[in-house]
C-alpha cells in the first residue's frame, strides 16, 4: 500500500498562535476575563503527566500531586491575560474562576488519546516489513 508522504513539514507542529477564550468573574456577573490559551507540544503534555508523580528514591514511595500538574498546566499554556494576571494572581483565583480556566487548558490525560487506526497501521506496516 502506498502512502502519502507530508510535504508540508508545519502540519507536523503546534500551532504558534494562542487562542482567546472569555471567562466569567462571578456567575452573576457580566464582567469577563480574557486568557490567551497557547497550543501545547507532545512533549509539554509528557511533562505535565510527570508532574503529577514525585518520586522518593530513598524510601521508594511515589506521591500523586494533581496540584502540580495545574500549576504546571497555568504557567506552561495561558500566554497572557487582560486584565494582566501574575503568576501569584493566578494562583490565588476563586474556585469558579479557577475551574474555567482549568477547562479550557489542555487536557494532559485525554489529548493524547490515539488515532483508533493507528493499531492496525502499524500492525500493516510491521507486516511488510518482514
Amino acid at each position: 500500500m502506498e502512502r502519502k508522504i507530508v510535504t508540508e513539514k508545519s502540519k507536523l507542529f503546534s500551532s504558534t498562535e494562542s487562542k482567546i477564550h472569555y471567562v466569567k468573574v462571578a456567575q452573576d456577573s457580566k464582567e469577563h476575563l480574557k486568557v490567551w490559551v497557547k497550543e501545547p507540544t507532545f512533549l509539554q503534555l509528557e511533562q505535565a503527566q510527570m508532574k503529577m508523580f514525585n518520586i522518593n528514591m530513598a524510601s521508594q514511595e511515589v506521591d500523586f500531586d494533581v496540584s502540580e500538574v495545574y500549576r504546571y498546566l497555568f504557567e506552561a499554556f495561558i500566554e497572557k491575560t487582560d486584565p494582566k494576571l501574575t503568576p501569584i494572581d493566578l494562583i490565588r483565583l476563586n474556585p469558579y474562576v479557577g475551574n474555567q480556566i482549568k477547562s479550557i487548558l489542555p487536557d494532559p490525560f485525554t489529548v493524547m488519546d490515539g488515532d483508533d487506526n493507528l493499531k492496525v497501521n502499524l500492525e500493516e506496516q510491521l507486516g511488510q516489513e518482514k
